[in-house]
């Protein structure tokens, strides 16, 4: 029960002190108060605070120098970029999205295929069969898409590309499926994909790269059509 307690306290004097360097309270390369002076303002142990400071430190955000204190790095990355998401409305939202997109996906789909294994070979290829399909429902079209790009973002192996992209969503897919399936743009966007599968299945990391810039290229140009 003390040692659940404790890790209760330190989650709350983290958050404060990540709150207070996001806000500006102590800027990168300033001091922090001492371990004294924080257990008084938070009322808790030193103990408490040593834990809140070792999280920071693993974290990146502070740096501990001997005999001298510790230091804002910088500050915690901003914590909205979910809710950021969820306004996105306007077509030059979209279009800004899919720039986004483009810079994070080119390189995963480089990755996929110089980190291919058979494993994320085949999900990247359920994935296409999936799409395959697909017979006019927007939502399944929509939801066939991600599952596409999310298994790239598997195979490069890099659990941030993944986790950016869990956080983008299904939303990121952005193309007026609204009113379902334009004729024909199932199509395309199959065949893209499929260029996309073949090069990572070649292990050619530079027409993988080329391959999903095409289509998300062509995405832009469908979607200001």
């Amino acid at each position: 029960m003390g040692d659940q307690h404790s890790a209760s306290l330190a989650d709350r004097v983290e958050d404060e002190l990540r709150r207070g360097i996001g806000h500006g309270a102590w800027q990168p390369g300033e001091l922090l108060p001492s371990e004294g002076e924080l257990a008084a303002r938070f009322e808790v142990s030193r103990t408490v605070v040593r834990e809140a400071m070792s999280r920071l430190r693993a974290a990146g955000l502070v740096e501990t120098r001997r005999g001298r204190g510790s230091f804002v790095l910088t500050r915690p990355a901003a914590q909205d970029f979910a809710h950021s998401l969820g306004t996105v409305r306007s077509l030059h939202d979209r279009l800004q999205l899919l720039e986004l997109r483009r810079g994070i996906e080119v390189e995963a789909a480089a990755l996929a295929a110089a980190r291919r294994t058979p494993a994320t070979l085949a999900a990247v290829d359920a994935a296409l069969r999936r799409m395959a399909a697909v017979r006019g429902s927007a939502s399944d079209a929509v939801e066939a898409d991600f599952a596409f790009h999310h298994a790239i973002a598997v195979a490069a192996a890099n659990r941030f590309y993944l986790d950016l992209l869990d956080t983008l969503g299904a939303g990121a897919i952005t193309r007026p499926y609204a009113a379902g399936p334009a004729p024909g743009h199932l199509d395309k966007v199959f065949d893209e994909h499929r260029r996309i599968r073949d090069a990572i299945f070649a292990g050619d990391a530079l027409s993988a790269a080329a391959a999903m810039r095409t289509h998300l290229d062509a995405s832009r140009a469908r979607l200001t059509g």
